[in-house]
């Protein structure tokens, strides 16, 4: 089963990376400095004694159902396979089941929950990742049957994010994604759930104050929703320095384009050669989480920015969602979304969908899209052929051979907001300001020196033409 549906896994995650620059060879050597060493495990053989733990560097095992076409369960369990291998996991076997509904007590149902028992025992496998998001009961329910941990699709992604999560912002973000992931998970040790806290225990004065006070797991989840409330309040603080710098964009009329698509469709790479940036680029799901944005200049001078983003997946989990909301609204404020799309994915009609779900949720619907298929240089001809009839607006390139990247950079410089005022205006020369002005926003067609200051004639945004209106000299002839 396993060679069937994991034919094309290798595809997913090459151990090859792309090449990148000096500046994020530091991030890469960090982030390949733990390795797994074969025949080495410390993992407790009673699960029952560990409340909750992250995905290691452990032997694991898919699980999935599948009610819609075997070919699309067959392509989740492909990425499941490699959100496993970024998460550090060694993926040994994986098996899929039909089946309409999930089993309430044990997700594929207590006969088959036997059989992928026997495969985790053959094959010596630590953990079973199943293809979904498992309520607590079912959780407890397949390890009861499995005899190993088991974790979700949801919580196997929020240790990647806890992986790579560089800054402090995105930090604070992963960390209340997996506080609420975990607080409805709680679970506690044996005879502790039963433990009471009361008397001189709970703070109280003796006589008078004695109870039965709070059980074990009541404070846990009471420190943990007080921590989540603090996560809360640090994120809003964050909050005001992104949006300031988006203000400071915004009043100066900056266009921006943000970078928008499923997780490793190239859209680092993309950045990498769209703006001559240095963003670290790996081949893994998730690589990069924090937003990135980068100067560029159109071909008539006007300044713009590139924002990447952080990437998108099946069935993201709504924690991150929620978490990563501030995050999210680098796109809501953009002027162009630029949707990165892997042309060599096996389903990139499934990754397009996925990421417009998402942007639902931050409110995009009103800013422009730009399809854009990369990889084109190792899909298939024929998947290429038919993704041009269907998205003939659509721009193919690559990010490693550079072919189409040129003019893809013409398509978005058309589709950036332009400025539609012209003015003749006569700059004294002590307001050199309002001259870099028209040159980063505007498009200057002539402009000469004289004795009074810089004659310019120019196409200006509205906000630009009100602030140079006390300048104008409509009666000025220049360029002849």
């Amino acid at each position: 089963m396993l060679d069937r549906v994991l034919a094309r896994g290798a595809q997913a995650l090459d151990t090859n990376e792309s090449h990148v620059d000096d500046a994020s060879q530091f991030d890469l050597a960090e982030r390949a400095a733990l390795k797994r060493v074969a025949g080495l495990s410390t993992e407790l053989e009673d699960i029952t004694e560990v409340e909750y733990r992250q995905v290691r560097l452990e032997k694991v095992v898919l699980a999935g159902l599948w009610n819609t076409t075997q070919a699309d369960a067959e392509n989740s369990i492909r990425e499941l396979a490699a959100l496993a291998e970024t998460a550090g996991s060694e993926v040994l076997d994986a098996i899929i089941q039909r089946r309409e509904t999930p089993d309430p007590g044990t997700y594929l149902g207590k006969g088959k929950a036997a059989e992928l028992a026997e495969i985790v025992a053959s094959v010596g496998a630590d953990t079973v990742i199943i293809d979904s998001e498992l309520a607590p009961s079912q959780r407890r329910g397949l390890e009861d049957v499995i005899k190993v941990k088991v974790v979700d699709r949801v919580a196997l992604i929020l240790d990647i994010f806890a992986q790579h999560a560089k800054s402090r912002e995105g930090k604070a973000q992963v960390e209340l994604a997996q506080l609420e992931y975990l607080l409805p998970r709680l679970r506690g040790w044996g005879e502790s759930l039963s433990r009471q806290a009361g008397g001189r225990v709970a703070g109280g004065a003796g006589i008078g104050s004695r109870g039965p006070g709070e059980t074990k797991i009541e404070l846990d989840r009471r420190r943990i929703r007080a921590r989540m409330s603090k996560l809360r309040r640090q994120i809003t603080a964050m909050a005001p320095s992104r949006d300031t710098k988006r203000k400071n964009r915004a009043r100066n009329h900056i266009p921006s384009v943000a970078i928008v698509g499923y997780t490793n469709a190239g859209k680092s790479s993309l950045l990498n050669q769209l703006a001559d940036a240095e963003v670290m680029v790996q081949n893994a799901l998730f690589a990069t989480l924090d937003p990135t944005v980068r100067q560029s200049r159109t071909a008539d001078g006007i300044t713009f920015t590139y924002t990447d983003t952080v990437g998108f997946v099946r069935n993201l989990p709504h924690q991150l969602v929620e978490a990563f909301r501030s995050t999210l609204e680098e796109a809501s404020d953009s002027d162009l979304l630029l949707h990165i799309v892997d042309a060599s994915h096996p389903d990139p009609h499934g990754q397009i969908h996925a990421v417009r779900e998402v942007l639902k949720d931050v409110e995009t619907g009103d800013i422009p899209e730009l399809l854009v298929f990369n990889k084109a240089d190792i899909a298939d001809e024929a998947v290429i052929t038919g993704l041009h009839a269907e998205y003939p607006e659509a721009r193919f390139v690559s990010a490693v051979t550079k072919e189409g990247v040129g003019e893809l950079v013409e398509t978005i410089e058309s589709m950036l907001p332009s400025p539609n005022i012209e003015v003749t205006v006569l700059i004294p020369y002590e307001r050199g300001d309002l001259v870099s002005k028209i040159y980063a926003l505007g498009m200057v067609e002539h402009e000469e020196h004289g004795a009074g200051g810089t004659s310019m004639q120019a196409k200006v945004p509205a906000e630009l033409a009100a602030e140079l209106a006390d300048f104008r000299r409509p009666d000025l002839v220049i360029g002849e």
